[in-house]
This record gives structure tokens, sequence and C-alpha cells, in this order.
């Protein structure tokens, strides 16, 4: 009985993240289109707000291709794979109370986040296309290598708010948020979270002038946007995940629930708004420029303040986390 209710209690925050995906695509295109001095989509539907699913529908309904060369199975597995980690990630997220609420969930979420790396690898791998394996080891090398950064700065929100509990770091935050006193942290930390979710000025997996679509070239139809949604979801989860650790998460628990989300919403709007405006503004790194900022800038950094953080809790008497 208890799985039949999570089950539905998954499902119940299932279509409201797919429909948001779906408009966060029509927003992009949108806000794109303003910073650019043009309309965006604005002919399907009033506005353009059936466009998203003009383009969901055309991208199912398309003829799943797959290279005779391919490996038939991982090369299908691999998008399933990576939207099943995407949406498993939303049951740890404290909006009003989480599908699976542990001690350590910080540390579950650090574990299935980084599984993510097996699905591109595996799809740039089975597709049997140079460009393909090429796109998938460059994502890898990135995102293991801000997830680095990314550990380091939560194992120092860890040690201030002594929880690995989601919930619990919410709480901490009731009367001000890590954003203010961490505020060089929670920089190193949006930029991390650009890379991670391989957005520009970081998406060095999609450059159209060296390797054409990165890791996932070679698909097509249904599988395609299965890659499509899982990206777009993992840029409200990271969002979501970074107004949890740094903007004080939803409002208290004894707060009106309508209220307590449309406060979460807009501090997740807000970052999401964020991440499309420095696509709009900055141009594409340099790969040697990407990995020397994550191990010459970001990591020496990261670990400087993991320390400065152990040392002010040591001396302040402050108790340190336990498993």
């Amino acid at each position: 009985m208890v799985i039949i209710f999570k089950t539905i209690e998954f499902l119940s925050f299932l279509v409201p993240v797919l429909l948001a995906v779906a408009f966060l695509t029509l927003v992009e295109r949108k806000v794109l289109g303003y910073m650019q001095f043009r309309k965006g989509p604005n002919v399907v539907g009033p506005y353009g707000l059936l466009q998203p699913f003009a383009d969901g529908l055309k991208l199912f309904i398309k003829e799943t291709l797959k290279p005779s060369t391919a490996s038939p199975y991982l090369f299908f597995f691999s998008p399933v794979l990576f939207i099943f980690l995407a949406l498993t990630l939303w049951s740890f997220m404290p909006v009003k109370t989480p599908t699976i609420n542990l001690q350590l969930s910080l540390l579950l979420i650090i574990g299935i986040s980084s599984l993510s790396v097996y699905a591109l690898l595996g799809s740039g791998w089975a597709s049997n296309s140079k460009y393909s394996l090429l796109g998938a080891i460059r994502a890898v090398a990135q995102t293991i290598s801000y997830e680095i950064s990314l550990g380091l700065i939560l194992l120092s929100i860890i040690i201030i708010s002594s929880s690995f509990n989601l919930s619990y770091i919410v709480n901490v935050q009731e009367f001000s948020w890590f954003a203010l006193s961490c505020l060089p942290l929670f920089f190193v930390w949006f930029v991390s979270t650009l890379a991670e979710t391989n957005r520009a000025p970081f998406d060095l997996t999609e450059g159209e002038s060296e390797i054409v679509s990165g890791y996932n070239v070679e698909y097509a139809g249904g599988p395609f946007a299965l890659f499509f949604i899982a990206e777009y979801a993992n840029i409200i989860i990271m969002n979501l995940f970074s107004v949890t650790l740094f903007l004080g998460g939803p409002s208290p628990v004894n707060e009106i629930f309508p209220l307590n989300i449309l406060i979460i919403g807009v501090k997740t709007t807000f970052l999401v708004l964020l991440f499309l405006w420095v696509r709009a503004a900055y141009p594409r790194f340099r790969y040697d420029q990407l990995m020397f900022l994550t191990w010459k800038s970001y990591l020496p950094f990261t670990i400087g303040a993991l320390c400065s953080v152990i040392a002010i809790s040591i001396l302040t008497g402050t108790s340190l986390p336990l498993f």
C-alpha cells in the first residue's frame, strides 16, 4: 500500500514537471528572441503558447532511426536512463513534503546525479559515430570536472548547517540565506551548475562547428525527445536545488501550501532566467578555458573555502555532521 501511495505521489509531480519543461522551452525562445530584437514563437496558439506541444508532437511522431552499426540495446537504453535519473531527483526536493525524505538525502542526490555520465557516455559509444563519441567524452569530462567543485561547495554547506538533510538545511536558513553569508560560494556554485547542465557558455558538447550536435547527433524522434526533456528537467532541478541550498528553499512549513509553492517558484524562475540571460549574453568558451576554469580557479577556491569553514567550525565549537 505504501508503494502504491509513493507511486501516485511521484506521478502527481511528474506531470507538472513535464509541463514546466515544455513551457521553459517556449520562455527560452521568447527571451532570446526579445534580447535579439525579434519576436520568437508567436504563430502556433495565442502568443505561441501551443508551440511546445506542437514541437513535442512532431518529435514523438517522427520515425525513430538507428544507425545500422549502432549497439541495439544500449542505443535506446541510454536516453531512458538519462530521463529516469533526471525525474528521480525530483523525489528529494522539500517543496511540501519530499517523496523520499532521508537523513542522508544530499548524498543520495549527489550519487544519482553522478550516474548521468553513464547515460551520456553510453549514448555516444552506442551510436558508433566519431562525432557522438567525441561529444560524449567531452560531456563526461566536463560533468566530472565540475562535480568536484560542486561537491566541495556542498561539503561547506553541510558543515555550516551540520546536516545532510535538505529539509533541515532549509530550516537553518529561516533568518538568513546562505547566498548572503556565502556569496562567493554561491557565485561559483551558479557558474558550475551552468557547466553541469551543459548550458552556454559551457555547451562544449554541442559545438556545432566542431562536433555537430554532440553525443545525441545520431538520435531522432522519441529518443532525441527524451534527451531534450531530460536536459531541460535538469536545468529546473538544478536551479531548484540552488534555491534550496542558498536561497532559503520553500517558505517555512507552517505557511499556506500555495504560498509556499509561489515563493519557491519565484526564486527558481529568477535563477532560470539568469540561465537564459547568460546564454544570450556570453559566447561559448574554448575547451581549454573550460577546464582551466574548474581545475585552476574553482578547485583551489572551493578547497580553501572548505578549509576555512572547517576551521571556523572548530574554533566556534560547532558540531560537524556525522553519518
